[in-house]
């Protein structure tokens, strides 16, 4: 790519200057795309959004909000041809593109629609009055915006998706946001967030984004703020640790990548039709977006009666998963986001294979030309036959097209090692036999955040494993991080205030119409 692209953040609405910052290289051959600006000024973000983002957002209703973000949606799907021409260069085929492009307009339509339902208000009624006594006074519960600023620091594997998902719900709460993206794929981010600026449709301050550093930007927000984080448990931990976080207790999401998992059921013999779709969606799972999924399936739990057809299947399967430049249309598996995760990937496969074997894979493909350069990695298989043993097969994520199939013995043991990753965001069952369903999900949901169960019925119409859907909760327990993005109003509560009003029927009446 011969033109490099001069980066630059967006605070008190307008175009900082682009600077000679770092520079992001394509995942596909290893040319510069882009350039990364200085050092923003985040003391006047903060004021921006506090003193003319929020007050403009509030000072409109659910219902407008709504609207706002219909128009939003609207614009960027006029434009999405732009945002998939840049899509290409990180590493992501047609469809992975799709997966972030299409998901993070389609979360902006969802959450216009959920404002339909919503009153033509400016606080919205959380549950039914209360009866605390004989006379004219109840109690009733209200959520209203929080007046301070919402914080989005977003992963580099959904520049489009990763913003948007945490907008909708935002925007629509009627708070102001900061949006600080992943450095590599940021170009992808900030043109996605040049056409937001370009539509008009957001009033003053509602949205800044941020390039590069934090710097203090944690350190200066107070009780009235909410930081949404995705990435690992690690700089999450180090985060919600901040001194100022705790002392003034702002409120912090974390959504945590989790070794997330897919169980076989033990009715599902090969001839079955759950087999085949069960090893389908593995593989969909091991090489979309090159497996840089937080939701992405790493653990592969099958009866130990099938373990041997079943990986027969997945190493056939992953056989024609082409590794190439993914703006081809024969290629079915990108690039990793670039040579420094592909590192990342390769040193976590090693300390895999201490517990598990490998069956296919692990190497980088041998491609021509300046694809050489690019940050390839083919689909690789492990096994370990003993997981109720093992340890880092549970706990250690190689971030790509990475998954380790292993056996159980029975659904007792399958909740267990399903559990055993300590808290994922999703897990699949694929099965026809709807009694063992119940008792899996009996054991496993206090676990997981989300479980899809797909059997020869209603196949044709699932989402699929990795999707996080904007109508239902995106979140999980404990490694996952215990945030609960998306799921409609759920998405909403990090900026949303719930007081109890204890008052007389008019006075309630009066506040409900705010």
């Amino acid at each position: 790519m011969t033109n490099v692209i001069a980066l630059s953040s967006y605070s008190a609405d307008r175009w900082l200057p682009s600077g000679a910052g770092a520079d992001l290289i394509s995942a596909i051959d290893g040319s510069v795309v882009a350039r990364m600006p200085g050092n923003a000024e985040v003391g006047e973000m903060l004021d921006h959004a506090r003193k003319v983002g929020g007050p403009a957002l509030r000072a409109m209703t659910f219902q407008q909000r709504g609207k706002m973000l219909r128009a939003l949606a609207d614009a960027l799907g006029a434009r999405k041809e732009e945002l998939y021409a840049l899509s290409s260069l990180t590493g992501a085929t047609r469809s992975d593109s799709a997966f972030d492009i299409e998901g993070g307009i389609g979360a902006l339509f969802v959450y216009s629609a959920k404002a339909k339902a919503m009153p033509d208000a400016r606080v919205m009624l959380d549950g039914g009055r209360e009866t605390i006594s004989k006379g004219d006074f109840l109690g009733q519960h209200i959520l209203a915006p929080m007046t301070g600023v919402a914080v989005h620091i977003n992963a580099y594997n959904f520049p489009v998706w990763g913003m948007l998902e945490k907008l909708a719900p935002t925007l629509l709460a009627g708070m102001p946001a900061i949006v600080k993206p992943g450095t590599v794929g940021a170009y992808l981010t900030e043109a996605a967030f040049r056409i937001i600026v370009e539509s008009g449709a957001l009033p003053p301050g509602a949205v800044q984004l941020l390039l590069g550093s934090t710097g203090d930007l944690l350190d200066q927000l107070d009780g009235q703020d909410s930081v949404a984080f995705t990435g690992s448990a690690e700089t999450a931990g180090r985060l919600k640790a901040g001194a100022n976080i705790v002392r003034n207790t702002v409120r912090f999401a974390a959504e945590q990548d989790s070794l997330n998992a897919s169980i076989l059921g033990q009715d599902a013999t090969p001839d079955a039709p759950e087999f085949d779709l069960f090893v389908k969606e593995v593989v969909r799972e091991m090489t979309q977006k090159a497996g840089q999924k937080c939701t992405a399936i790493r653990r592969i739990l099958v009866p130990v009666s099938q373990i041997d057809a079943v990986q027969d299947a997945l190493v056939a399967r992953l056989g024609k998963m082409t590794a190439g430049d993914p703006r081809a249309e024969t290629t079915r598996l990108g690039a990793l986001a670039g040579t420094g995760q592909r590192d990342d990937v390769i040193a976590n496969l090693a300390a895999l294979r201490a517990e598990a074997e490998l069956v296919t894979g692990g190497t980088i493909p041998d491609l021509d030309g300046e694809l050489e350069n690019g940050a390839f990695f083919n689909a690789t298989l492990l096994r370990c036959d003993r997981p109720s043993e093992a340890e880092a097969v549970h706990a250690v994520e190689a971030f790509g097209p990475v998954s380790t199939i292993m056996p159980y013995g029975d659904a007792d043991e399958a909740i267990a090692l399903a559990n055993a990753g300590k808290g994922s965001l999703a897990l699949s069952i694929f099965s026809h036999d709807t009694s063992a369903i119940a008792g899996l999900v009996g054991g496993i949901s206090t676990f997981h955040g989300r479980i899809m169960i797909v059997g020869r019925d209603n196949a044709e119409f699932s989402s699929g494993h990795g999707a996080a859907l904007p109508h239902l909760q995106h979140g999980g327990p404990g490694r996952a991080g215990g945030g609960a993005e998306l799921g409609g109003t759920i998405g909403m509560m990090p900026y949303l205030q719930r007081s109890a009003i204890q008052a007389s029927a008019a006075v309630l009446e009066a506040i409900a119409s705010l």
